[in-house]
């Protein structure tokens, strides 16, 4: 929390007052999911909301045309607007997942930005100093390593800063890679004469693969809407290592009751029995506990080769038919030279039995037809 002394009389004078205070989110819609690492941040803010402050759930439309340059050591390729929207419709169903959609105040950028027009921009523009945005550490990187930089990027950061100054927030709350764009925006609420915004940063959460930070763009997420069985198996996929870190971030346990956990693990407990934990824990969030119960016996099923009791059922024709063309009729496979790939990689069951022969025919017939560990279908060939 920055500055921590403000954030203290904030409080306190909402407190005396009885105004509550604006708490503002911003997310910019470069996907169509919300991913788990997404709910550390709406998790800080569904507290707050629960303690009666207003929260602010702001849809960055108009920043996502920019692209944030965050971490980046390139320049961001921006999405159509077309892309935008698509992507902008499913965030506030998703969020609603976690925050109390009754109590939210749900903002596009685009209202406030859009009017903005040249002469706006440029104005915003000489409020800010281009000494002070080198200081921003992936600018300084990119320039000291002679890799471009665009100037539409140092607009990022000011029209970020301007949607604190729009919404006169009192807190804004954002991953740790996003400090230097909430600082932006407390310099710009005091040039435009408001009471400065404190920040809240929280711990960036590692993917699926322990390295990066979870992102759709690096395919190593969970997103929230995923159904129940793909959100198991997908928790149960993290190392022992890792799962103590999602503990932390994502667990409503408290500090206490984890480090109980990971002393019993310590002392001998199977790891797995906490990760089947979390990840009951976690699915039950987002459906339910009943869910998270059918999900688990799911897994347990597959990982004793047993068949899920929902599986996609269709009919073929053409038998007898080539296995990979099997696959990709049945959806199983993206072509029949994928499907060889598979087969070669020992990745295909059929009737849970692995197929090793590219040449196999499958005459007339009902089969279970199994992909990996996770894509399953009852073809009914004629």
């Amino acid at each position: 929390m920055l500055p921590q002394d403000e954030w203290v009389k904030k409080l306190q004078r909402s407190e005396s007052t009885g105004r509550p205070l604006r708490i503002k989110l911003g997310l910019d819609p470069t996907a169509p999911d919300i991913h788990i690492g997404h709910t550390v941040v709406l998790n800080k803010m569904r507290q707050l909301q629960d303690l009666g402050h207003t929260v602010i759930f702001l849809i960055g439309d108009f920043t996502t045309t920019i692209g944030d340059p965050s971490g980046r050591n390139s320049t961001r390729p921006p999405l159509s607007r077309e892309q935008i929207e698509a992507n902008a419709q499913t965030y506030y169903r998703q969020a609603s997942l976690v925050l109390d959609p009754s109590k939210t105040e749900i903002r596009y950028n685009s209202e406030w930005s859009d009017p903005l027009g040249a002469r706006g921009m440029i104005q915003l523009a000489a409020k800010y100093t281009v000494a002070r945005m080198m200081e921003r550490d992936d600018f300084s990187k990119r320039f000291k390593a002679g890799q471009s930089i665009s100037v539409h990027e140092f607009l990022y950061p000011l029209m970020q800063g301007y949607d604190s100054v729009a919404l006169r927030s009192d807190l804004e709350l954002g991953g740790t890679d996003q400090k230097f764009n909430l600082l932006v925006g407390r310099h710009l609420q005091q040039e435009y004469g408001q009471e400065p915004q404190c920040i809240l940063t929280m711990p960036l959460l590692e993917g699926l693969d322990g390295v990066e930070k979870m992102s759709k763009s690096k395919n190593n997420y969970i997103g929230i809407s995923e159904d129940p069985n793909t959100m198991f198996a997908k928790v149960l996929s993290i190392s022992d290592t890792l799962m103590w870190r999602w503990y932390t971030l994502l667990s409503f346990r408290s500090l206490a009751e984890i480090e109980a956990l990971r002393t019993e693990v310590e002392g001998g407990r199977n790891p797995k029995d906490a990760k089947v934990a979390l990840a009951k824990e976690i699915t039950a969030r987002f459906h339910s506990p009943a869910a998270a119960e059918a999900a688990e016996q799911d897994f347990i099923n597959r990982s004793k080769g047993g068949v899920p009791d929902e599986i996609p059922e269709l009919s073929l024709t053409g038998a007898p038919l080539g296995i990979a063309q099997l696959l990709k009729q049945a959806g199983l496979a993206p072509s029949t030279s994928e499907g060889n790939r598979l087969i070669e990689g020992g990745g295909v069951r059929v009737d849970s039995s692995v197929i090793s022969d590219k040449g196999l025919k499958l005459d007339a017939g009902t089969y279970v037809v199994q992909v990996g560990k996770r894509k399953f279908a009852r073809v009914t060939l004629g």
